[in-house]
């Protein structure tokens, strides 16, 4: 016994050691990657808030995704059209539609964080159970409760966001955040195309559910609510948030508070346009808070300003043209260049990393111009996004060479997405804060008419072109619903909506500055912020 005890004791020392080297040599490039986010998002406090709310898009984007990368397997195992298709992805936009106004409401009125977590445990309980669909219709129904469960996020994520971060660094930050939207989308290309192919489709779905629920538990147990107004924006270097109990209280209205109300924080571009005596639009200046403002009357509040409603129908068309890009991208690749299912993965993956370049880049160039002194900076960053991208898409589309098709599909994802993370700024700039939850709820439903349009409009049209073009032949797993050329011919018959969006986003720079000096002027009054508005108003 003593001789095997001392035998044993080299050898368990040596498994420890192993174990305690294998560990160091796992921490070592963890804690490396947390140093990178940290340097990037500007202290570990805001890193926190970026990782957390990026991994919150990165649910909604990985789950269309998945749908696109497992078409084919869904096309052969439930019988289905690419119009049925459509309906799958579609469907959780269209209930988004139908309650994204109320979730405004919500956002508020109330603690944001308990509704955003809340609504990631019914979507991970919904995705977890469509991996076990015996049917189309029962994959459609828990689709159903997947758009129930995704209804706060865009509300929630924009209020929070102008709560976390002071106003120089929106359109940085907010790429930052939007990464996770393309990660997300990585995600569900590469994984979940990787897991229909190695296993089954289903284990795409049961691969999305698990990870969310941890998202859910991280936002109970990571991050706090701020308050409104900026008491809890986050300075550089900041290694704690100060919620909301320890700042302001939620339920007195500004005008009740002998403080004044909320902190008053203004912009770069608020500042600029003050400067220059830019006039507001009096007539649009709020006199009373807004939180008391019904639903309607506040979503044709946010609708009468005239930027804010330019950037809702250019961001609808982005989303349309994105969310077909996102659904048929594989099954475009796949037939137009005659590849296996994994290659067409990795060459949509491979554009997935241009549009990450092009999302963390279209912030930082936007807040560089603001600090030089262009006010319309984010305005014009967007533009260019959405007309730099329809002018690149084109010949990739037509090419039939991969060689030559790839980078200008590279080139154009990067520009496509630079368009997000400014313009985004740019709208919490012309709106008042306690109106920032109904704002977004205005535009997501804008969006999710847009969104849950685009499968259906796609699939529809491509296999009505399908009829007159040639059949692909089985092998590629498209069914008997697709061919190479409709697809194709789909893609650039809506390029048509990236150059309308860069369109109306130039119009924008006709009306951006007025309505920023109008969303201050509405501040002070709300607040009662001393001295008066400078310039004659209209």
């Amino acid at each position: 016994m003593a001789g095997q005890h001392l035998w044993q004791m080299p050898v368990e020392r040596s498994a420890a050691a192993l174990m305690s080297a294998s560990l160091q040599t796992l921490r070592h490039p963890l804690s490396a990657a947390r140093r990178r986010v940290q340097r990037m998002s500007g202290g570990p406090a805001r890193a926190r808030v970026v990782v957390l709310l990026a991994l919150v898009l990165a649910l909604d984007s990985a789950d269309v995704a998945t749908v696109g990368a497992v078409s084919g397997k869904l096309e052969a195992a439930l019988r289905i059209s690419n119009l049925q298709l459509g309906l799958l992805a579609a469907l959780p936009s269209a209930v988004i539609v139908v309650a994204t106004l109320p979730a405004g409401v919500l956002t508020d009125r109330v603690r944001r964080l308990p509704v955003l977590t809340g609504g990631i445990v019914v979507w991970s309980a919904a995705q977890g159970l469509s991996g076990a669909s015996q049917s189309f219709v029962m994959l459609l129904l828990l689709r159903l409760a997947l758009g129930v469960g995704s209804v706060p996020t865009g509300p929630t994520l924009t209020s929070l966001m102008g709560d976390y971060f002071p106003p120089r660094d929106r359109g940085y930050i907010w790429g930052l955040i939007l990464s996770g939207e393309l990660l997300g989308a990585g995600f569900g290309f590469l994984i979940s195309g990787e897991l229909a192919s190695l296993a089954s489709w289903r284990w795409s779905f049961y691969a999305l559910a698990a990870p969310s629920f941890l998202v859910a538990f991280a936002l109970w147990r990571w991050l706090p609510e701020p308050a409104r107004g900026g008491a809890s924006q986050l300075a550089a270097g900041a290694t704690s948030i100060l919620p909301a109990d320890a700042a302001a209280p939620l339920s007195d209205p500004p005008e009740d508070r002998p403080d004044g109300g909320d902190q008053l924080q203004v912009s770069e571009a608020q500042e600029q346009v003050r400067e220059e005596h830019i006039a507001p639009i009096r007539r649009l200046v709020l006199r009373r808070d807004p939180t008391r403002l019904g639903l309607w009357r506040a979503a044709r509040y946010v609708l009468s300003i005239r930027t804010n409603l330019i950037l809702i129908i250019a961001s609808a068309l982005g989303y349309f043209y994105f969310t077909g890009v996102e659904t048929f991208a594989v099954v475009l690749v796949r037939g137009r260049y005659r590849l296996s299912n994994g290659a067409a993965v990795l060459v949509v993956g491979g554009i997935g990393v241009g549009a990450l370049v092009g999302v963390m880049a279209g912030g930082w160039l936007g807040d560089r111009l603001l600090h030089r002194g262009r006010v319309n900076g984010r305005i014009l960053i967007g533009a260019a996004g959405f007309i730099g991208a329809a002018v690149l898409f084109a010949p990739g589309l037509l090419s039939r060479s991969l060689a030559v098709s790839l980078p200008l599909f590279v080139v154009a994802g990067m520009f496509f997405a630079a368009r997000d993370p400014t313009l985004d700024a740019a709208r919490l700039d012309i709106m008042h804060h306690r109106l920032w939850g109904r704002a977004e709820g205005v535009r997501t439903a804008f969006r999710r008419v847009a969104v849950a349009a685009a499968p259906v409009a796609f699939g529809a049209l491509a296999d009505n072109i399908a009829r007159g073009g040639p059949r692909l032949s089985g092998a590629h797993g498209f069914g008997a619903h697709a061919s190479a050329s409709g697809l194709h011919l789909t893609f650039l018959v809506f390029l048509v909506t990236l150059a309308a969006g860069g369109v109306l986003t130039l119009l924008a720079l006709r009306t951006y500055r007025a309505d920023v000096a109008t969303a201050v002027a509405s501040e002070q009054a709300t607040a009662g912020a001393a001295g008066r508005w400078r310039g004659r108003g209209r």
